[in-house]
């Protein structure tokens, strides 16, 4: 169970170029990046953030992977505040990055069992583990192949085992389906459904997107995020009918632009 309560974060972007006098730096501009996110991922759930490029949604997720500290707002994770035990706190997380950063000179196994030992695991727990995850995910074809060279659906399969090597309760993914093709899509949305099961242990999923089609397939509930604040949160039915649209992506288009342009004016007014 993930808990996110109004989280903010600022950054000092750096001043735009110009014809600046010499030797004189032009002031910073303070960038509000997370104004207001609420978020409640529950267990057995496959819980979607949905914004626009640019609405917060991966530096919320940084924040509560603990790689950038929040401004002001709590986040829990099963009960444990990430500020207060990040180390209890992000032992319960698995976590995808939009940048999967695997090591190009490993096999794939060697990455998963490298990070299950980062875990704390003992090494022949995280080879038990590898092997049981490249059943689950079909990549036992790959487990000794190095990773340079992967294609983007095996790097992400790799990713996504190396996240899971502790079998944490609860997993966050940052737009996992970015330049995957098709079977890989519906592989990865196959792995999430079991893992959302009792089968696969009724994880707690926080699955971040900008697309439509993945979250109308995937999520059991929605948080619109816009101008780094949470506009609405339902289920995709619960969604349609609060704006009384039949098509999601409408439904989408009112409250992540029409309805949060018309309550960032009431903010700054």
């Amino acid at each position: 169970m993930i808990r996110i309560e109004h989280l903010a974060r600022s950054f000092q972007a750096p001043p735009a170029p110009g014809k600046s006098m010499p030797f004189k730096r032009a002031p910073a501009t303070l960038v509000q990046a997370v104004r207001d996110v609420n978020l409640f991922a529950p267990n057995g759930q496959i819980t979607g953030l949905l914004g626009p490029n640019g609405a917060g949604k991966t530096t919320t997720l940084r924040m509560l992977a603990g790689l950038i500290k929040p401004d002001a707002g709590r986040m829990t994770v099963d009960d444990v505040d990430v500020a207060r035990d990040p180390l209890v706190a992000l032992a319960r997380l698995g976590v995808l990055s939009d940048s999967r950063g695997l090591y190009p000179r490993l096999t794939a196994r060697e990455n998963i069992v490298y990070y299950g030992a980062l875990q704390g695991m003992t090494r022949d727990a995280a080879q038990e583990r590898a092997e049981s995850l490249a059943c689950m995910l079909d990549m036992s074809a790959l487990l000794e192949r190095r990773t340079e060279g992967f294609s983007q659906g095996e790097r992400m399969k790799t990713a996504l085992a190396r996240a899971l090597v502790h079998d944490p309760a609860n997993i966050v993914l940052d737009e996992p389906t970015n330049g995957l093709d098709v079977i890989a899509t519906r592989a990865l949305r196959d792995s999430l459904r079991l893992l959302r099961s009792p089968q696969g242990g009724s994880k707690c999923i926080v699955f971040s997107t900008h697309i439509m089609q993945e979250v109308e397939r995937l999520c059991d509930g929605v948080v619109v995020v816009a101008h780094g604040r949470s506009v609405a949160e339902g289920t995709v039915a619960e969604l349609l009918a609060r704006t009384g649209k039949t098509d999601f992506e409408e439904a989408f288009v009112q409250l992540a632009f029409v309805s949060a342009e018309l309550a960032e004016q009431g903010a700054v007014a």
